[in-house]
């Protein structure tokens, strides 16, 4: 398994690098350093990560249980299933998976990370219900993990809300840059993905969905362009908290309306959700604590570092690469891609309304934490190979860091 190299590569890597620096720097503090964000990484993993997802995650089974037992993800899934039937031909066009990945994709794109993760972890069960080989990710899994992992989001609020905290002079103008980064990061992954399936895109049905996709982010690119940073806030919260509401107020009603018994129900889909949240907390301690010892390291900035020199001789503008921090830690982790954002926030060299600063926004804003996601999502149903999961996710993540460099000359240099 792929992961197994990476994850001791962290530690191999971060030691040998703390001994260089030791030995022939006189840094007498850098393993001191590491001893101690290994400690925090495994107690935040458990009590900033796990136990408020426990929470939410046995909600929102309790609550995808109703939708489960009153038919509504299977509506959902027959609403879906010409398209999902082309993506993910290993699933029965009636399958509840298909409605629990919509449901999934639907959070995820509303910006709404606590609800996509129990739709996502529930989807996953699903598939593995389906998967022949249970150690082994299927077809179907490394579609839909690709597609979750490159994260596409509609609106970037959180971000926008963390620039106007820093008082940029448009909080939202990263808005444009990154949904053209996200949408060709996700439409990369469903490539390389669909290519290697052999899935035929230019089936009408599949094709037709993925026009209509493409206009649908073509329409909201238009729209929300022509609004103030205020009014896209105001917008964007509403909506996504108007849709996310109505699901679960329409799972309830339809329950209610089913005559389905609702409270035990609930409680037996909540169950679920907590043994979930405790299957996942080893994967999450172990991933988070690597990740911690690689960044602490100094790895990065001391790559970045590197290949601005090497750039430099090219006669290439290297602004990018002081954003580059932000990009590299992305796939490994959330939270230590959005310190390296801030990082470049408050730095008086750059600022959050420099080029540097805009780019790190939108590489912030670009696809999800790939690595992350694989251990969380495939440690939940104890799948032990992953085939070419990751090598999918870090291309498509590739392809969403070159169109947000790019995208940003044009926008902001």
């Amino acid at each position: 398994m792929i992961l197994n190299y990476i994850w001791v590569g962290f530690f191999l890597v971060a030691f040998i690098v703390a001994l260089i620096k030791l030995i022939f720097f006189g840094d007498t503090e850098i393993f001191k350093i590491l001893m101690e964000g290994m400690f925090k990484s495994a107690e935040s993993a458990v009590m900033d990560l796990a136990l408020p997802l426990a929470g939410v995650m046995t909600f929102f089974l309790g609550i995808l249980k109703l939708g489960e037992e009153a038919g509504v993800i299977r509506v959902l899934a027959k609403i879906i299933a010409p398209f999902f039937s082309r993506l993910f031909p290993e699933v029965p066009k009636d399958h509840k998976a298909n409605g629990e990945m919509i449901m999934n994709f639907s959070a995820n794109m509303l910006g709404l990370d606590n609800a996509a993760t129990p739709f996502g972890l529930k989807a996953m069960k699903s598939l593995q219900e389906l998967n022949p080989n249970k150690d082994t990710a299927s077809n179907a899994q490394i579609m839909f993990m690709v597609l979750h992992s490159a994260g596409p989001v509609l609106i970037p609020l959180s971000i926008m809300a963390q620039r106007a905290i820093y008082h940029a002079a448009d909080p939202s103008d990263i808005f444009i840059p990154a949904l053209i980064s996200v949408y060709v990061a996700t439409f990369t992954g469903l490539l390389i993905v669909g290519v290697k399936q052999k899935i035929n895109f230019f089936d009408k049905t599949l094709f037709s969905w993925l026009i209509g996709i493409t206009a649908f982010i073509v329409f909201v690119l238009w729209y929300f362009s022509g609004l103030s940073k205020d009014e896209i806030e105001l917008k964007s919260k509403i909506l996504s908290n108007l849709i996310l509401f109505s699901f679960v107020t329409g799972f309830v009603g339809a329950a209610f309306y089913k005559k389905v018994d609702i409270f035990p129900t609930f409680i037996e889909g909540a169950k679920s959700g907590f043994e979930t949240s405790v299957k996942i907390i080893p994967y999450l301690v172990g991933m988070l604590v690597a990740i911690s010892v690689f960044r602490n390291s100094g790895v990065l900035t001391d790559l970045t570092n590197g290949l601005k020199w090497l750039v430099s001789f090219t006669g290439i503008n290297t602004e990018w690469i002081d954003a580059l921090p932000t990009a590299l830690m992305h796939p490994l982790s959330g939270s230590g891609s959005r310190a390296m954002m801030i990082e470049t926030f408050d730095n008086p060299n750059f600022g959050v309304d420099s080029f540097v600063g805009k780019l790190s926004s939108v590489f912030q804003a670009c696809s999800d934490t790939i690595l992350y996601v694989l251990a969380v999502y495939f440690g939940s149903v104890s799948i032990k190979h992953t085939r070419y999961t990751l090598t999918a996710g870090l291309l498509a993540d590739l392809a969403g860091v070159i169109t947000a460099i790019v995208v940003s000359y044009i926008f902001f240099y």
